[in-house]
């Protein structure tokens, strides 16, 4: 029997002079995985000393959200929705890049989708 993983990994990492915040999501997230991420996303938005901050959210391994859970990322993202400035999400699923561009409707700043880090990478630190 397979073993199946899913969550979220969370960091801050730092690009030349910048800092950004780090997700990475793995299988299909749940309720209980945003029970436990959202605590841990407000903390490291709470700790961060930048007006707005940039986010990579590397999205390569997901596999999707079960329905709650896009409800809980939905409200997360709209109670913070003015904390970011650019959010790049990488991906390889046409449903990614969707997400993307629904995400512009919802976020202040700006949402763009990638199939590259180094390219995210670069779109993050341009300014």
């Amino acid at each position: 029997m397979p073993i199946e993983k899913h969550g979220v990994s969370l960091g801050i990492q730092r690009t030349g002079s910048q800092f950004f915040l780090r997700l990475a999501a793995v299988g299909q997230l749940t309720h209980e995985d945003y029970e436990m991420i959202t605590p841990m996303i407000e903390s490291a938005l709470d700790g961060v000393k930048e007006a707005k901050m940039n986010v990579l959210a590397d999205l390569t391994e997901m596999e999707g959200w079960d329905l709650h859970a896009a409800w809980d990322d939905f409200r997360l993202g709209m109670k913070h929705r003015q904390a970011f400035e650019k959010i790049a999400i990488l991906g390889h699923k046409k449903w990614q890049a969707y997400a993307a561009k629904v995400g512009n409707w919802f976020v202040a700043g700006d949402v763009e989708y990638f199939e590259d880090e180094a390219a995210a990478l670069a779109w993050l630190q341009s300014s």
